[in-house]
């Protein structure tokens, strides 16, 4: 019998099975019917809080509040926390706070709220000596401060009989999952790597993850494009995920990315390591993650069952749907949507069940980062062990400010009202009021307010949950249209404001067109760190690797990283001698001097293509720049291939675009740097031999870029490199490594403005990179020079 045979034998017996919470109990075993999203706004975080406080302060004195509970039963420990126990009236509470009609609470709710009231009833029985007691749901709405109580008495056999059957459902699982954890880390300890060598600069950036995920640590790890960094931070992070004893070992990995390529980079390194043991695969459940719009059967139905056929049902035919998917070791997109289709369940919401069985989940850093994060909420719920990957970490800087922001926008209200049902007129009406009063107060086009607008915000709470009760009301509207997309927006917002504070700002911009005369009221946040700090604290360890992570201050800084967080600068396995990077300092790509330089900019490109002619890359700051480069080389060398990125290009556009670049080809391909040609793809050998970066990336220089220097320069004192210079450098820095991705390519990068010749400057770029400064505009002779 081999280990993990033995393993699995051994986990049939009656040993412990661990700790579930009462929470996640009835999530497992109690939940029936219909998958039903059509709920009013729930309250916020604090506002459930304070409503707790509110319903519980109107009790006796001898009432209890928060009393925790547990109970050993089929080898589980189940424990949680009752919201209230009247001693004298033997009623176990349940509180609830909600907004709108508590009528529109769903069934399937309302008995999953009942089943974990009467767990904790089954328990105060069972510690007590009662032979019953009452059960009562209470939900109270925040707005109105009502209390809508459901008593129930339950005698103590059958909250038993209730108990134990939950109980009995969850063991059988838990039991197959300790067998699977038990057979999936003794695979692990014995996890070789894939490859017979690493290369250079991998091995170092490896030993760094696993020592990090090991103890529990956080690291920086900046490493050059090519080097194998997915493949290297998954084994290392896998290799330490069983633990040693002295240390927790992880429950699970979750590798986050800010792009569809580095998914199927991450999925594509897991295979290659799932099927490296021996003598069978490691048994390891991969899970990918995508976003709801991609992975919905029917959009044009709503998530309920009376509407969606995938949501009736849906918890029925679960707990076979699950039993299928936990058999696959690699749920892709395509492999989730077969089980859940076989099973007439929805498969984004069948994804979302099975993160709490997988070893590995692969998706987009919202998954983790955003407001109301699932990955994020399920951790904490459940008190996993989770190590976090974040893959090009440099990007989650912008992608954090934006899920962090929010804005109104006065054409898309204007809009609504004209289109809304007549019993929204009133509600919409009185938010035109503030939004009138609002524009009143302001006196110049941009302006930034003290505080948020109280008076605002309140009226715009209230709209929304009087949406929220027509949506519940009238289920035909919730189907994707103009009336459900502003209240998803708009409740976004809300929640952006809940928790607004010094590391954002909240401003008003005057239409510069348009019928309406109301301004756009927006919360930008400027500094993501002190909203991601709770995030980092959740997860047990993290590596955030990229190869652009310099200055590493700034990113620790903006994303608000552990003071003791690790640094690692892995050293490069590329030579100087590779990639001959020039600086044309004659040329000005500066606003006002880019019509007067193009045809230095052109020239550059032409002399460097005849000199060598293959693939490149041209990046401009713009589209706009692009198209005027894009024409001035096309009137003077017309005989030179090109092909040029467009505004909102679909995938099928970006893949021909990418296409064009083939081994043997030759072609400029003109693309904008930071957008989807500027990271992210891979062309080797003669695919692409050289770039052309005519920007220093520099965000513009408007009032609201203005306002981020300025707060950063409050901040940290460096308020014009925070907000301009070292963003824009990454971006430089990252076009840049498409030219060199393996130890044969070779290639040449010519930086086109003056400001790279600028000692701080060079400064930022890589050290590997053998930097000339052309003192002369460019007659080439060869396209590799030296220092």
């Amino acid at each position: 019998m081999d280990t993990a045979a033995r393993l699995v034998e051994d986990a049939t017996d009656d040993a412990p099975l661990g700790v579930v919470a009462v929470r996640a109990l009835c999530d497992f075993a109690a939940r029936a019917g219909d998958l039903d999203l059509r709920f009013t706004p729930s309250p916020s975080g604090s506002e459930g809080v304070e409503g707790h406080g509110e319903v519980t302060s109107r009790r006796a004195a001898s009432y209890q509040r928060e009393v925790p509970l547990a109970m050993v039963c089929r080898g589980l420990r189940v424990q949680g926390r009752a919201d209230g126990w009247d001693p004298d009236a033997r009623r176990v509470e349940e509180i609830k706070t909600h907004r709108g009609d508590v009528a529109l609470i769903a069934p399937n709710r309302r008995a999953l709220h009942r089943a974990q009231a009467m767990v904790y009833g089954h328990i105060l029985c069972q510690q007590l000596g009662l032979e019953g007691l009452e059960i009562a749901l209470v939900y109270f709405n925040i707005d109105t401060q009502t209390e809508t109580p459901l008593p129930q008495w339950h005698d103590a056999a059958e909250l038993r009989t209730h108990f134990e059957d939950l109980c009995t459902r969850y063991a059988g699982w838990a039991r197959a999952e300790r067998a699977h954890r038990l057979a999936r880390d003794a695979a692990l300890r014995e996890l070789a790597f894939p490859f017979p060598s690493f290369r250079a600069g991998q091995r170092a950036l490896a030993e760094a993850v696993y020592r990090t995920h090991r103890h529990g640590r956080v690291l920086m790890a900046q490493a050059p494009t090519g080097i194998g960094k997915t493949l290297a931070t998954l084994f290392a992070a896998l290799k330490a995920a069983p633990g040693d004893g002295t240390e927790p070992g992880t429950d699970k990995v979750f590798y986050l990315t800010a792009k569809t390529p580095g998914r199927q980079l991450a999925l594509d390194a897991l295979d290659r390591l799932a099927q490296s043991g021996t003598p069978r695969a490691i048994p390891l459940r991969v899970l990918e993650r995508v976003a709801r719009d991609k992975a919905c059967e029917h959009p044009d139905k709503a998530c309920h069952g009376e509407s969606c056929p995938l949501a009736r049902g849906f918890y029925d035919r679960l707990p076979a749907a699950r039993t299928a998917a936990a058999q696959a070791h690699r749920l892709d997109k395509t492999a989730l949507r077969e089980v859940a289709l076989a099973h007439s369940v929805c498969p984004y919401y069948l994804g979302q069940e099975m993160l709490r069985w997988s070893d590995v989940a692969v998706g987009d850093f919202n998954h983790f980062f955003d407001h109301g994060a699932a990955w994020h909420a399920l951790t904490e719920a459940n008190g996993w062990t989770v190590g976090l990957l974040v893959d090009e970490a440099h990007n989650l800087i912008e992608r954090a400010r934006l899920m962090h922001s929010a804005a109104m926008d006065p054409a898309a209200f204007q809009a609504l009202r004209q289109s809304a049902p007549a019993a929204l007129k009133k509600p919409l009406e009185k938010l035109q009021r503030r939004w009138s009063a609002l524009a009143k107060t302001q006196t110049q086009d941009y302006e930034v307010l003290p505080e948020l607008p109280g008076e605002f915000i309140t009226t715009l709470q209230q709209l929304c949950s009087d949406i929220g009760d027509h949506l519940a009301q009238h289920p035909a509207d919730a189907v994707d249209g103009p009336l459900q997309r502003w209240w998803f927006d708009t409740l976004h917002f809300l929640r952006v404001a809940e928790a607004f504070c010094e590391h954002s700002l909240c401003d008003l911009t005057r239409a510069s067109q348009g019928r309406t005369h109301h301004p756009q009221l927006a919360i930008r946040n400027i500094v993501p760190g002190p909203l991601l700090a709770p995030r980092w604290a959740t997860a047990h360890s993290a590596t955030l690797f990229s190869a652009t992570l310099a200055p590493m201050d700034y990113v620790a800084d903006l994303l608000g990283l552990p003071d003791q967080t690790l640094r690692l600068d892995a050293p490069s396995p590329f030579s100087a001698d590779q990639l001959a990077v020039r600086i044309a300092p004659h040329i000005s790509t500066r606003w006002a001097d880019r019509l007067t330089s193009l045809d230095a900019v052109v020239q550059v490109i032409a002399t460097q293509y005849r000199a060598e002619p293959g693939n490149y890359l041209a990046f401009f700051s713009s589209f706009d720049y692009l198209q005027q480069a894009l024409d001035r080389l096309q009137q003077h060398h017309r005989e030179l291939p090109v092909w040029a990125q467009s505004r909102g290009m679909s995938e099928p556009e970006r893949e021909a675009f990418i296409a064009r670049f083939t081994e043997h080809g030759q072609g400029i391909g003109f693309a904008v740097l930071g957008g989807a040609f500027g990271e992210g793809i891979d062309l080797p050998g003669r695919r692409l031999i050289g770039a052309f970066i005519a920007t220093l990336g520099l965000p513009q220089v408007n009032a609201v870029n203005e306002q981020m220097r300025a707060q950063l320069q409050a901040r940290f004192g460096r308020g014009y490199d925070y907000a301009y210079l070292f963003p824009g450098l990454q971006k430089v820095v990252q076009a840049a490594g498409r030219v060199i991705r393996s130890e044969d390519d070779h290639g040449t990068v010519w930086l086109l403005d003056d400001r790279f010749a600028r000692a701080e400057v060079r400064r930022l770029l890589p050290a590997w990179w053998r930097v000339t400064v052309e003192r002369d505009p460019p007659g080439l002779a060869s396209s590799r020079g030296t220092a």
